[in-house]
């Protein structure tokens, strides 16, 4: 298994018709209570432990340097506390909150989404872990705390111009939750990746208190390194307007901001699954060993 072949397994997962009916069966059972919802999607992940999870080109980052990062605990996760992390390769180690924008096509939800991130270590196994701490998105999503979830985002606007601008205007329904961003990537650079940023914080993903319960519901996505090996790394004077609401009073200076120019693939395990790999070397190994004629897709 290489990465080429690798990517085309994991597009293959990817049905149109079947990701349509799953948003259509939604709408019917919207107003279901969560602890039942939540029993019919981890009833599912039992026959199926992984999601083809496709991140498509551009998916941008926001890096914020949080001055107090003693105030961030009480959003962690147990188990879990502030750690600094580093971008791009041979940076300085910062506490960070992470914005992100994309879109995204799995087999079960299609469409754009922004998260908030707290960089974490994970006291048990020590690997740095990225924390989601809250999210909105124009389709279907699911965590530990809310269950299935319905749009909370209509009208989305997520994507890049001919002249290379990248847009992102989010805004929830309520009015209470938005990002709005408008920047050029003409100037960017692509530049080298820190990799226990990029690799193990996506090997050990999870909910803060905000979206999940005190478990953090931990995961991990399965990649080839490669996947994250670099990105554009986007001067700070290109970025022209930035505004993120921040409901949960984190604070932070904007510090960096990057963009991936292409598609990711990777499998993420469903929910109620738990992956561990440790190191890059154990994550290059699933990879190559990944089966796609055999494994349970969700």
């Amino acid at each position: 298994m290489n990465v080429l072949d690798y990517a085309k397994g994991v597009e293959r997962m990817v049905d149109p018709m079947q990701v349509g009916k799953v948003m259509h069966l939604q709408t019917k059972i919207k107003h279901m209570p969560v602890w039942l919802t939540k029993k019919m999607v981890l009833s599912s992940a039992k026959k199926a432990d992984k999601m083809p999870f496709v991140v498509e080109p551009y998916c941008t980052f926001l890096f914020y340097e949080l001055k107090n990062p003693a105030k961030i605990q009480k959003y962690l996760p147990d188990g879990f506390v502030p750690s600094k992390a580093a971008v791009f390769e041979g940076d300085p180690e910062k506490y960070y909150g992470v914005v992100t924008m994309f879109r995204i096509h799995t087999s079960v939800f299609w469409g754009s989404r922004a998260e908030l991130y707290l960089m974490a270590e994970n006291s048990q196994t020590g690997l740095l872990s990225w924390i989601m701490m809250d999210y909105i998105s124009d389709s279907i999503s699911y965590d530990e705390k809310h269950g299935l979830k319905s749009p909370d985002v209509s009208k989305a606007v997520m994507t890049t111009t001919c002249d290379g601008d990248f847009v992102c205007d989010m805004t929830t329904n309520d009015g209470k939750k938005f990002v709005k961003c408008e920047m050029s990537l003409m100037g960017s650079k692509m530049k080298k990746l820190d990799q226990r940023f990029w690799i193990e914080g996506n090997t050990s993903i999870a909910y803060g208190r905000l979206a999940g319960e005190t478990d953090g519901d931990l995961f991990s996505l399965t990649f080839f390194p490669e996947e994250m090996k670099q990105a554009l790394d986007i001067p700070l004077s290109a970025v022209r307007s930035v505004k993120v609401s921040d409901n949960a009073d984190i604070g932070g200076v904007l510090e960096k901001a990057c963009t991936f120019p292409f598609a990711q693939h990777m499998l993420s395990d469903s929910p109620g699954q738990r992956t561990h790999y440790g190191s890059a070397e154990k994550l290059r190994a699933a990879a190559e060993k990944v089966n796609f004629k055999k494994i349970k897709g969700f």
